[in-house]
């Protein structure tokens, strides 16, 4: 008698039942996607009878997760930028000449009048007057910089200083560039999620390509243009006073304040003064860095008009905390523990290194920190999307009969078996897609299609091995064992190689090569738990069911 314990036969029939019941919602696509569109605006703006009728079109007791189309499905507007990273170095030089300035009037009397000379990008140059002076000048201006921090700690200065007669030339060092270039990418990528997400796009690709390029692909835009100009467009960054901290959403703000939620802090309101005291337009600089017990913060800057403000406000106000808000929510609210002249400050907290560098982002996140350049654009239209998903579904359907008449045809009543475990195969993928949120594209199809062909490749392995042991004399029951126990071995030897090879195209592709690489390997899964659970279930119900005193194959 074949062996297959109740608990296994449980857990493998409620695998494939709750497979099945996350793939469902693809066939009611427009539906469920009207559904997730009317909860996910009731969620942010409230309810409205017209939300509620949408929301109605699919149960709310049902899965409603949906395989996201990609641009090359759906349609949409497809841009690589390059993100010009050196605007990004004057900038913080600019921002570093008061400083130097003011260090080197501080030895005034060593080094003479100081002048600020024109300089390619990237340096900055000062003259003084009398050169004699120059290594106090030199060590004046050495005692800004700072250890440059990354997620593995602390490093070289982020700056170098060097003199050549009278002329002091103040650069970023090679640690703080390359530290400044992702800075620089994650602040633009942060930048660009957010500008893209506030239209409501689905399933929006934004992703960092090489060093110093961004890939934007946008789902349902009517044009590249429609997204250039979205991306364009500046985040709002504002520093508000704090009236009240609440958990009670339905607070009733005074006349000239207003009602903000917190980004980190779920069920989180701010009650703030409506009028920033300095907004992100005055923001210089804005850095990861430790504080003076070496724990994780993040140092700010601003320039003369907004470190003005910001000084005079924080000396007001010693003890009260002060809101930093970013799109119309608080991503933090430090409390003001002394006056802060001069335009700089800190922000501490209970902050890991990931989570400082994080802030800092954030709070530049007000403006894209330097040019992009357009390298390429397109638009995809919706007919071309209708086009390739007609394709895909004719070349899913050719593969699919073909591998049924193949395995109806060579192994009769087993390939009756092995075929239907291969239509629960393609539903438990769609489910896993479904499931993890995955974006199916047009090698993603491909994918599938290959791993239809893939999928029958154990159920052949077993089926041949059960045949050998029919031909050798074994009885119906015992040869079916056999076959299972000896074509194991060769069924895991192949499938892993293949689901290796499907890793290693996820990890060093991109783009189209990450989606086939998505679908194949979870394609490979299914296969081989369909093969060796689900057809082997099927084969015990019928045997014990016919019990019968011969098999053919």
């Amino acid at each position: 008698m074949l062996q297959y314990p109740l608990w296994r036969r449980i857990v493998v029939i409620g695998l494939v039942l709750l497979g099945l019941s996350a793939a469902i919602p693809n066939l009611f696509y427009p539906r469920v996607e009207l559904h997730n569109d009317a909860a996910a605006a009731i969620e942010q703006f409230g309810s409205t009878p017209e939300r509620e009728a949408d929301l109605s079109a699919w149960p709310t007791w049902m899965p409603s997760s949906l395989v996201n189309l990609g641009l090359d499905l759906r349609g949409g507007a497809h841009l690589l930028a390059e993100v010009r990273v050196e605007d990004v170095y004057e900038h913080r030089l600019d921002a570093l000449w008061p400083e130097v300035r003011d260090a080197l009037r501080d030895e005034r009397d060593a080094v003479g009048a100081i002048q600020r000379l024109d300089a390619p990008g990237g340096e900055l140059r000062v003259r003084i007057e009398n050169p004699a002076g120059m290594g106090q000048a030199l060590a004046a201006v050495r005692e800004l910089a700072s250890p440059v921090v990354t997620l593995t700690g602390m490093g070289a200065n982020d700056i170098e200083v060097a003199g050549q007669d009278d002329v002091i030339t103040v650069q970023l060092s090679e640690a703080e560039r390359v530290a400044t270039d992702d800075r620089t990418i994650q602040q633009s990528l942060e930048i660009i999620r957010r500008r893209v997400d506030e239209v409501g796009t689905r399933e929006p690709t934004i992703q960092r390509q090489g060093e110093r390029r961004i890939l934007i692909q946008v789902p349902g835009l009517g044009s590249a243009d429609e997204l250039k100009a979205l991306i364009g467009t500046t985040a709002q960054l504002t520093f508000q006073p704090v009236v009240t901290r609440t958990t009670d959403p339905s607070t009733r703000p005074a006349p000239r304040q207003e009602l903000l939620p917190s980004l980190d802090e779920e069920g989180v309101f701010y009650v703030l003064e409506q009028t920033p005291v300095v907004t992100g337009e005055e923001l210089t600089n804005a850095q990861p860095s430790f504080d003076q017990n070496g724990r994780p913060a993040v140092s700010f800057q601003f320039n003369v008009t907004g470190a003005r403000k910001f000084g005079a406000y924080t000396a007001a106000n010693v003890g009260a905390p002060f809101a930093i808000v970013l799109d119309g929510e608080v991503i933090s609210a430090p409390r003001i523990n002394e006056p802060i002249p001069g335009g700089s400050g800190i922000i501490t907290g209970n902050f890991t290194v990931e989570d400082s560098t994080n802030l800092a982002v954030l709070l530049r996140a007000g403006a894209l920190p330097a040019e992009m350049t357009f390298l390429e654009e397109r638009t995809i239209g919706p007919e071309l999307g209708a086009d390739s998903i007609e394709a895909g579904r004719i070349a899913s359907l050719v593969a699919f009969a073909g591998v049924l008449i193949f395995m109806a045809l060579a192994y009769g009543r087993f390939g009756l078996m092995a075929n239907l475990a291969l239509i629960l195969n393609v539903g438990l993928v769609f489910g896993l897609l479904s499931a993890i949120g995955a974006t199916l594209t047009l090698p993603g199809i491909a994918g599938i299609v290959l791993t239809i062909g893939m999928a029958v490749d154990a159920n052949v392995l077993v089926f041949e091995r059960i045949r050998e042991e029919v031909r050798a004399g074994r009885g119906p029951a015992r040869a079916i064992e056999l076959g299972y126990e000896k074509a194991l071995s060769a069924i895991i030897d192949a499938n892993i190689t293949t689901f290796i090879t499907a890793v290693i195209l996820f990890l060093m592709g991109s783009g189209p090569v990450k989606g086939f690489a998505v679908t194949l390997a979870l394609g490979i899964i299914t296969s081989v738990f369909t093969a060796i659970y689900i057809t082997r279930l099927m084969i015990v119900f019928w045997f014990e069911r016919r019990r019968p005193k011969t098999i053919e194959v």
